[in-house]
Formats: C-alpha cells, structure tokens, sequence
C-alpha cells in the first residue's frame, strides 16, 4: 500500500512539473495586464513581440482609425554565431488578427509572394525584426530575409477586443554541430482594444 501511494505521489508531481513546463510555452499580454510587450529567452535566443501605436511606442489599446504595427524581433544572445531559419514569418498565421469575441479572423497586413530556403548566419547580439503596419498602402512588393511579401491593403479596425499570435516551434543551429535545433512550441498572444 505504501509503495502504492509513494507512487501515486511521485506521478502526481511529474503530471503537475510537465503540465507546468507546457505552460511556461505560453506567454500572454492585454490592456489589463498593464505590459504591452512580450519578452521571452528561450535557448539565448530572445523574443520580443508587440504591438506598436502610430509613435513606434508599444501598446495594447488603440484609438478607433489610427494605424497599428505588429511588430516581432529574434536576437542571437548565444556566444557564438548561430544559423537562424526564419520558416516563422512565412507561416501562414504568422501575424493574423482575430475578432475576440468571435474569434473570426480578420486576416493579416500582408501576403507571402515567395519565400526562399535555408537558414542564415545571426551573429552575436543580432536581431531580426519583422515589423509591419496593419495599415499599409504600398502597390509593391518588398523583401524580408528570404520572403517576398505584398500588402493586403486592411482597412481600420472598428471598435472592439481583438488578439494576435505567433505559434512556432523555432529552428536553429549551430556552427560545426551536425544537425538542427529547435524549441518547444513557443505561443504568444496580444490582446489588445480598439476604442
């Protein structure tokens, strides 16, 4: 009976310490939470992710018609150079807006033309942001790292509770280290108001 319950105890806590792992995957902001950006070090590699007002300041409320960037940062704090592959910006819920309420989604800022493969060096303290107004009226497409991207042309968003995530399970690697890496599923979530 004692071996039983010894057990019991001990599987009770390893549910609990895997739960609490999978939770830590999961970081998320909104206006009441009173921080308007997510910072996270997974692995040295840091995240930042945010959504920026008209002024580049991050926030999580917006007035009803002005214009809003999302805006997503990755730096190398390894003490080396490292091999990025940005495969996250090229997902196809890579910076999708939804309706909170009801969870419809409202698209994003832009489209993936192309996108090319492999991933690239990232040196030491170097960040790759990818920031991109929800507003954008640009007629041509433009480059970011190996994606071609376009405008979608969004209007403003009306009054209400919306979210934004990214969702990925990031790859990297390391110079002469065979193979890949990656980190858990990494998920980040802003919600944020129009008023």
């Amino acid at each position: 009976m004692k071996k039983m319950l010894k057990f019991s105890v001990l599987s009770l806590l390893l549910i609990s310490l895997s739960c609490a792992q999978h939770e830590d995957a999961l970081w998320e902001i909104s206006p009441e939470s009173g921080v308007p950006v997510i910072e996270q070090t997974v692995d040295d590699i840091q995240f930042k992710f945010c959504l920026l007002n008209e002024f580049g300041e991050p926030s999580t409320v917006f007035n009803e018609g002005a214009n809003f960037s999302i805006y997503f940062a990755v730096t190398n704090n390894w003490k080396e150079e490292i091999y990025i592959y940005p495969g996250y910006a090229f997902s196809d819920e890579f910076c999708e807006v939804y309706r909170s309420d009801d969870l419809q989604n409202l698209g994003k800022p832009f489209a993936l033309k192309g996108v090319g493969i492999g991933g690239f060096p990232f040196a030491v303290g170097e960040s790759y942001i990818f920031e991109q107004p929800w507003l954008d009226e640009r007629e041509t497409t433009w480059n970011w790292e190996h994606g071609l991207f376009e405008s979608t042309h969004q209007v403003p968003l009306p009054k209400g509770n919306y979210y934004t995530e990214v969702k990925h399970q990031f790859e990297y690697a390391l110079p002469n280290v065979e193979g890949k890496r990656y980190t858990d599923t990494l998920f980040f979530k802003i919600n944020f108001k129009i008023l």
